[in-house]
């Protein structure tokens, strides 16, 4: 059974001792701007943002199949062909 995509966006308190946190577990930043509080680290298939002030909880996301690449990228980079 294809459980589809799935990912995770986290708040954190502290973003940039949770990227070093994920880093040590594989996880790379693949996009995001930590300026503006918010990373989206990858680690294979597996996805998580983490958002520093912007929600009051995580947010799952669960899809059937995979989302397609676009929708995986920040917008501006999305509108790219």
């Amino acid at each position: 059974m294809d459980l589809g995509a799935f990912s995770i966006s986290l708040t954190v308190k502290d973003l940039e001792a949770s990227r070093a946190f994920y880093e040590k577990f594989g996880f790379s930043v693949f996009a995001g701007d930590a300026a503006q509080k918010w990373l989206i680290m990858k680690n294979g298939d597996h996805v998580i943002g983490l958002f520093q002030g912007m929600f009051e909880k995580n947010i799952r996301w669960v899809g059937t199949g995979r989302p397609p690449r676009r929708a995986m990228l920040p917008a501006p980079l999305s509108r790219r062909r």
